[in-house]
């Protein structure tokens, strides 16, 4: 498409829109600006011309010689950065971020100190399933990935843990401050939202607005963006690996006899009698275990959003309403623990995030 026919479109359409619109209901003309939009993208980019030649016509090297600057086909440049990420290594950061709390629970300590009371005769089980399921744990440790690599990978996506860095590896250096941030984002959201509910009572959202939905795109983005760039090389074997060796752990836990040795009634009072008999005792369970869950679905929806800019907010508002209460939950649990004691609390943290001072700093004239 010639520049001077990209000219003419834009004009015209831009005039063509607006008388369109114009003494529209506000959820018709919503509707179809949002439809228009989507036309003019469509348009604009099937027209645009030959642009293999585009450069040769500029500097005069073309078939027919040096054209006018309104003949030169014009770019069509697509804005496709924040979609150029791998799902399959953004769903594995996910499940690996739901691997490292289990890991802080301390339920591979717990396997491995089963593992040897079982090798030292300290357990009265012989011939049940929990047994066998010792047995095949010794056995298959040889094939697995071990502590070593966990501990690396939870440094590389994460920035979690004193294990050293790998040379050249990329390491998420602020991996946790951008969770905590998105959590905080999309808690201080609906927190809003429903604010805004009570006091014009309705769910209507033209006069809302649409800040907190920008600066919740833009953490989300971010943290993709980090965590998709870090969670290459292994991290996507190593995570489903895992996975599959905690769920047997999980179930392995749950044997009659193991769960008999330990006068325990589940596979969690298992954890908790072995930490606290055999590992110095058992700490934040209950919290890691939310925050494994709920911490999971966060980083599921960051890496499936379609944080389009100009998209409609109702649909992004019925998009992340689960991810908002998982963010809630995620942030009660996280308070409970030792590093988010220090936790100020959603809206202070929100705005260290965006880089916003404190609201008592001193206010300078512009």
């Amino acid at each position: 498409m010639a520049y001077d026919t990209h000219d003419t479109i834009m004009r015209f359409w831009q005039r063509f829109t607006r008388e369109e619109l114009d003494g529209l209901p506000p959820d018709e003309r919503r509707r179809l600006a949002e439809e228009f939009e989507k036309r003019f993208g469509s348009l604009s980019g099937d027209a645009a011309g030959d642009s293999a030649s585009a450069f040769s016509d500029l500097v005069g090297l073309g078939e027919k010689g040096p054209p006018p600057f309104g003949n030169i086909a014009w770019p069509n440049l697509v804005a496709d950065f924040d979609d150029a990420v791998v799902p399959s290594q953004l769903h594995a950061g996910a499940e690996l971020y739901y691997i490292y709390q289990h890991e802080r629970m301390g339920v591979f300590r717990v396997a491995e100190l089963l593992k040897r009371l079982y090798r030292d005769g300290r357990m009265r089980i012989q011939r049940g399933p929990g047994a066998r399921g010792l047995y095949l744990l010794e056995k298959w440790q040889p094939l697995r990935y071990n502590q070593k690599d966990r501990l690396i990978s939870y440094m590389r996506a994460f920035n979690y843990g004193r294990a050293p860095r790998p040379a050249g590896a990329i390491v998420n250096v602020n991996f946790h401050f951008q969770l905590v941030a998105l959590m905080s984002a999309l808690a201080q959201y609906f927190r809003d939202l429903t604010i805004g509910e009570v006091i014009r009572g309705g769910s209507v959202l033209e006069h809302r607005p649409y800040g907190t939905i920008a600066t919740v795109q833009r953490l989300a983005t971010d943290l993709r963006y980090a965590l998709d760039r870090s969670s290459y090389g292994n991290i996507v074997a190593l995570t489903q690996e895992t996975g599959l060796y905690l769920k047997q752990l999980l179930d392995l836990f749950e044997a009659p006899d193991i769960k008999k040795s330990f006068d325990a009634n589940n596979k969690w009072d298992v954890i908790e009698q072995v930490l606290n008999r055999h590992l110095g005792g058992a700490r934040e369970l209950s919290q890691r275990a939310k925050m494994a869950e709920t911490g999971r679905r966060v980083l599921l929806w960051v890496a499936g959003g379609d944080f389009d800019t100009g998209g409609d907010p109702q649909r992004f508002n019925i998009e992340a309403q689960p991810a908002g209460a998982h963010a809630e939950a995620w942030i009660a649990a996280y308070r409970m623990t030792d590093e988010g004691r220090r936790f100020p609390g959603v809206t202070e943290n929100l705005r260290w995030a965006v880089g916003l001072p404190d609201r008592d700093a001193q206010m300078t004239p512009a």
